[in-house]
């Protein structure tokens, strides 16, 4: 099986700021890095995306048979989202930023949590065996999914992957 991991585009958001679950749109112009990111995908393959805007739009733009699935989502940042970071208390930021793995954010998820409903995703593609699959997501989503392949701790993550906007991954299972 082929499966090919696609980070959204860049935001709308200014650098700073902090969104995970937020709703938040893709900076324009887009359609160009869409086309070339199409060009590079198989055109045959199951289609799954986030059902935020973000991710949404690009996979609508690839398919018109897409499974949304909340799964996908990035991870929820609870209270935090759409704050600047160097706006969240110390004694709220600190714990997480020590432990992100295990800590919830308030409110919010942790890595771990990210990592496991990302993981039961995974978990039933892999058993539907399909060829060729597509999941248009996030960063966190995306580091979820090589720590699953690569069976590397969630701890690693950040240094070990790294995502850019736009970006394609493809995985051979």
């Amino acid at each position: 099986m082929e499966l090919y991991l696609i980070r959204h585009t860049e935001t709308v958001v200014p650098k700073g700021i902090c969104y995970g679950q937020a709703d938040v749109d893709i900076k324009e112009p887009y359609l160009d890095i869409f086309e070339d990111i199409k060009k590079q995908l198989p055109h045959d393959a199951i289609v799954y995306s986030s059902p935020l805007q973000r991710c949404k739009k690009m996979a609508e733009f690839f398919s018109d048979n897409i499974i949304f699935d909340n799964r996908l989502k990035e991870m929820n940042f609870g209270n935090w989202e759409l704050k600047a970071w160097n706006d969240i208390p110390l004694e709220e930021i600190n714990p997480w930023m020590d432990n992100f793995v295990e800590v919830r954010v308030p409110n919010g998820e942790s890595f771990e949590d990210l990592y496991q409903r990302v993981g039961e995703f995974y978990s039933e593609i892999l058993q539907k065996n399909n060829n060729k699959v597509i999941l248009f997501c996030h960063d966190g989503t995306i580091r979820s999914v090589l720590s699953l392949y690569h069976k590397t701790q969630l701890k690693d993550s950040f240094s070990l992957y790294k995502i850019q906007y736009g970006e394609i991954v493809k995985i051979i299972l």
